[in-house]
């Protein structure tokens, strides 16, 4: 069920609605708004600022999330439409909603990304220059919101400064430890430890624990599932002589680009296409990055848990077909020209390098499962939205055609096997359902 019916429109209609706002050149803040909606202006200054500085996917959910978190929290904390994700406070009274959401998204950026100061801090001024006098008292409305803009972003960087993604872990695998199983993961060289792996102890924005939707355990390598995933994945992911389509090959990398930088880019075009008020825009994308970021600390502490149990298939498929002769399956053959001590007439994936973290569950196909539920919950499917992975491109005409499209890159890539994919899609999408249906709620009226 779309939670905003009457905003839906015809893909023909949004195609149009898009080409006049892009036309007018206002695709970011540093342009103005003109329908002073900030909260889609700063969401793009997000994203702009993630490609910007090529923060990897691995980081990309968690900042989304805080700084989404912090607009959502300043506007609503003027506002008191919805449950507040962590700042309870209210704002002073009178105060601007629009320079509260500036305020808040700039701070936040700003303290994610020093770097950028000199960008972060035009794309603020150019904001400011455009806002009008809401309260007619001289300035003091906006100056209000300013201030409790700012004010909600320090809480909410205070509150997730400790939260266990900038500490140190030991590796993993332990270097001392035993060779891994059969089926179990091991890192593909030159990587010798797994990725990344601060994802598992990182402390969820909205979910109890990372183990509250954790996925069951992988197939087994005697299972009908695993030949048909270890088959699937040699036929389309091998790099030469595979059974991929020329566009299935274009898919493959594009698809292994910032999951964030896709999902928010599509939400923000279909968002604006749709006229969605700052209000609503400022829930639809805290609980779609939330979503997304609680996703991610799921799935990576699945990841390390399953893959440090000797008896779990986590083994990514150049593993698994390389030593294939050794996985007591006949049903599995490695290639009969590989030698896996050198690696020479082997099997390649199309995409390189391999992820250097256990193959199940994984990561991409979660955020699509993640963020296209949310947004199949404000919209209808047949909108039309560009992403962008560096310099190439691909325009979609449905949400649900984007998600398969990246989940199926997966294993045109040659990273990760269909059963994987399907779980980890159904994952994320569990979690951002419950994240929507249970966070940042309504608030009801006072009985008197």
């Amino acid at each position: 069920m779309n939670r905003y019916p009457s905003r839906m429109c015809a893909a023909k209609v949004c195609l149009l609605t898009l080409l006049v706002f892009f036309s007018a050149g206002v695709a970011t803040a540093q342009t103005g708004t003109v329908d002073g909606n900030y909260v889609l202006d700063w969401n793009q200054v997000f994203v702009d600022t993630l490609i910007a500085t090529n923060t990897p996917n691995s980081a990309s959910q968690r900042l989304g999330a805080i700084v989404h978190t912090a607009i959502f929290d300043a506007y609503n904390g003027i506002e008191r439409r919805y449950e507040p994700m962590k700042v309870h406070e209210t704002a002073p009274r009178g105060a601007s909603r629009r320079a509260a959401v500036i305020a808040a998204a700039h701070a936040t950026l700003l303290g994610l990304f020093p770097a950028r100061q000199p960008a972060l801090d035009a794309s603020y001024e150019a904001s400011i220059a455009s806002l009008s006098d809401d309260g007619e008292d001289g300035g003091q409305s906006r100056d209000r919101g300013l201030l409790w803009g700012a004010q909600v972003a320090a809480a909410v960087l205070a509150w997730r400064a400790a939260d266990g993604f900038s500490v140190s872990y030991p590796p993993f695998p332990p270097a001392d430890g035993p060779a891994p199983a059969i089926g179990q993961w091991r890192p593909i060289p030159p990587a010798k430890s797994m990725s990344a792996q601060a994802l598992a102890f990182t402390s969820m924005f909205a979910l109890d624990n990372n183990t509250q939707f954790r996925p069951p355990a992988p197939r087994t390598l005697a299972s009908v599932t695993y030949v048909h995933d270890f088959n699937a994945v040699k036929a389309l992911g091998r790099n030469t002589g595979s059974a991929r389509t020329p566009d299935q090959t274009f898919l493959a990398p594009f698809w292994e680009g910032n999951a964030s930088v896709h999902w928010n880019q599509a939400a923000n075009q279909i968002a604006r296409a749709n006229g969605l008020t700052m209000s609503d825009s400022s829930r639809l994308f805290a609980v779609l990055n939330v979503a997304m970021a609680d996703t991610a600390f799921t799935i990576w502490s699945a990841k390390r848990y399953y893959g440090a149990i000797p008896t779990e298939v986590t083994w990514r498929p150049t593993t698994a077909i390389w030593l294939a002769d050794s996985d007591d399956n006949p049903d599995t053959v490695a290639d009969s020209s590989c030698d896996p001590s050198t690696g020479v007439g082997c099997w390649q994936p199309l995409v390189l390098p391999t992820p250097s973290h256990p193959e199940y569950p994984a990561g991409h196909p979660s955020q699509n499962g993640a963020a296209a539920s949310i947004l199949l919950r404000y919209f209808d499917d047949a909108q039309i939205f560009t992403l962008t992975t560096g310099v190439t491109t691909r325009t979609y005409t449905s949400i649900t055609q984007a998600r398969r499209d990246g989940d199926d890159a997966r294993v045109w890539g040659g990273m990760h096997y269909p059963s994987t994919v399907a779980i980890s899609d159904a994952t994320g999408q569990a979690i951002a359902l419950y994240i929507d249906r249970n966070t940042m709620q309504p608030v009801r009226p006072t009985s008197h």
